[in-house]
């Protein structure tokens, strides 16, 4: 009855695990990328602070490390104009709805240790993920009306 009752416990929680397109991802991400470019759904000139960190000028060309086994990672600002310098995070991908396969990506900067001083994070959507290309986006409020940021990256 006891092994009964444990094999139920183990199907259970393995059952729970990540599902297999949040698996794939986790190892497509795995790796070095560079955010190439950032772009807007409409036109103009935008002031965005990413993150609470940095401008978008900041932001392109700086270098991303993801270490899904895991789930933490870092980015570095190579832009000497601004703020240099390597920023950790834990990162999380979940799968939002498994019929379309789309997820959200779930940022938390933190320190070195991996410890976040404020417990806030970022929820982005991981719109598009291969071998070579990634991007995020974010939806934020603009005088009244929804601003998509795009965020490109590609694989090192």
């Amino acid at each position: 009855m006891k092994k009964l009752i444990l094999l139920c416990v183990a199907i259970s929680v393995l059952s729970c695990g990540a599902s297999k397109t949040v698996r794939v991802s986790n190892r497509v991400i795995k790796g070095d990328w560079v955010l190439s470019s950032i772009t807007y759904n409409k036109p103009g000139t935008f002031n965005t602070t990413l993150l609470n960190d940095a401008s978008k000028a900041c932001f392109e060309g700086s270098t991303w490390q993801f270490i899904p086994n895991n789930n933490t990672g870092l980015y570095t600002i190579n832009d000497t104009s601004c703020a240099t310098g390597e920023r950790n995070f834990i990162f999380n991908i979940q799968e939002v709805d498994a019929e379309t396969g789309l997820y959200d990506f779930l940022l938390k900067p933190t320190n070195a240790k991996h410890k976040s001083d404020t417990n806030q994070g970022f929820r982005l959507k991981l719109s598009a993920l291969s071998d070579t290309d990634m991007q995020w986006q974010q939806t934020v409020n603009v005088s009244g009306s929804s601003l998509i940021i795009n965020m490109n990256f590609s694989k090192q």
